[in-house]
This record gives structure tokens, sequence and C-alpha cells, in this order.
């Protein structure tokens, strides 16, 4: 089992930049890949980020490459996810979640088996 709990969520202008935390206990082979995902009002849940935990390596979706960092810090059992030049249409729910392996895709939501409950980012203009 693993559990996952984000915060950092908030409201911020367009322009701006959030910090997205995900604090994760348990099991340390389920959570192999951490990764973030965003569900907007009305759209389908959509891969943000993912980093593998064992070697650190990140992959991105186009809409936020360039912008969103994903990080680890493993002492701290902790994922973060830098937001920079955010836009209104990053406004969603985030969830970060935890998996084994990617083998549905890296960024596909059925390759994670945990998910914590969501920190809202609102992005106004």
């Amino acid at each position: 089992q693993v559990q996952l709990v984000e915060s950092g969520g908030g409201s911020v202008q367009a322009g701006g930049s959030l910090t997205l935390s995900c604090a994760v206990s348990g099991d340390i082979d389920s959570r192999k890949w951490m990764a973030w995902f965003r569900r907007a009002p009305g759209k389908e849940r959509e891969g943000v980020a993912t980093i593998y935990t064992r070697g650190y390596n990140t992959y991105y979706a186009d809409s936020v490459k360039g912008r969103f960092t994903i990080s680890q810090d493993v002492a701290k059992n902790t994922v973060w996810l830098q937001m920079n030049s955010l836009k209104t249409e990053d406004t969603a729910m985030y969830y970060c979640a935890a998996g084994s392996r990617p083998d549905r895709g890296i960024l596909v939501s059925e390759s994670y088996n945990y998910w914590g409950q969501g920190t809202q980012v609102t992005v106004s203009s």
C-alpha cells in the first residue's frame, strides 16, 4: 500500500507560480514511478509529469513542457511539481499518483495504482 497526500494548491494570477507537494509513504516498490495528473472541469484526466524515482528520469506533457518541473526528495519522501508561467488553462484539480511500472504508458492514468485526494489549482486572468 502507498499513501499520498497533496498540498500546495491555491489561486494565482496568470503568469504566476505555484509549487505542489506530495508526501509519500508505504511500499517502496509500488512507487517507483511518481506522477502528477490533473482534471479540469468537463475534461478528461490528463497526465502532466512523471518521474522514475530510481533514476530521476522525468517526462512531461507537451502542454506543460518548459513551464513545469517534477522533482523528488528521497530523504523527505516528497515529490514536488513546480509550476511556472501558469495559464488559465492550467486550472484543474491536481493529483499525485504512484505506480510500480507504467505498462499502459508513462502519462496514462491506468498505469498508476495509488492516488492522492487532489489539490485545487485556480489560475485567473
